[in-house]
């Protein structure tokens, strides 16, 4: 799916790359490749690799999310009651652990949170602003869910949304491709992953 273009009620104009990108990648992990029925995340996540690999050539910040909850459950709010198999989230779950071709390495950021948002009660925020971010690269899942959050949360706090549509997925793809039509029209630019590797290589070549 490319970018969105305007519709008739002003909606879905570009905002673009800034000067400094980075890569967030959301909630990749096992609990959600368990179950065969999620064909959609497994494959979007198997397209997220090679961006994965582009983002480190490259020297990108990188930050990896994943919902961690305590092993008693104390720290459950609302979301789970909503959502029971959250609660299986655990720190010291395998279902918690990040998917192995997706797995941090030393220097990549690595975000656990407890709600939808990967901005929500943490440092992420701060952490960008360190590191002179100001574009956000989106790979992840659900589209509906925690991709959507952060999205809103990302151009409520003045960066810029990038959402690598092919590196998205969700459990429903009606769900999925209703959220990235709206998350188009009012909160991000949709590019494939290819367009994303290509500006980052573009970029990268113009840094010398």
């Amino acid at each position: 799916m490319p970018g969105p273009e305007a519709s008739t009620e002003g909606l879905g104009g570009s905002i673009g790359f800034g000067e400094r990108p980075a890569l967030l990648i959301i909630d990749f992990v096992n609990g959600f490749f368990y179950r065969s029925q999620y064909p959609a995340i497994t494959e979007a996540a198997q397209r997220t690799r090679p961006l994965l690999l582009a983002a480190r050539e490259a020297g990108l910040p990188i930050v990896h999310t994943r919902i961690a909850y305590a092993d008693d459950g104390s720290d459950c709010g609302f979301w789970t009651v909503k959502a029971p198999r959250l609660r299986q989230l655990t720190e010291s779950a395998e279902s918690s652990r990040f998917i192995s071709s997706l797995a941090p390495e030393a220097g990549e950021r690595v975000l656990k949170k407890k709600l939808p948002s990967a901005f929500f009660g943490t440092d992420l925020a701060s952490h960008l602003i360190r590191r002179g971010v100001d574009t956000l690269i989106f790979a992840g899942c659900t589209t509906s869910g925690c991709v959507r959050a952060t999205v809103v949360d990302a151009i409520s706090h003045n960066f810029r949304p990038i959402v690598a549509v092919d590196c998205v997925g969700d459990r429903s793809a009606a769900a999925h491709e209703a959220n990235l039509h709206d998350i188009g029209q009012k909160y991000a630019d949709l590019l494939t992953r290819d367009a994303v590797i290509a500006h980052i290589a573009r970029e990268r070549r113009a840094a010398g």
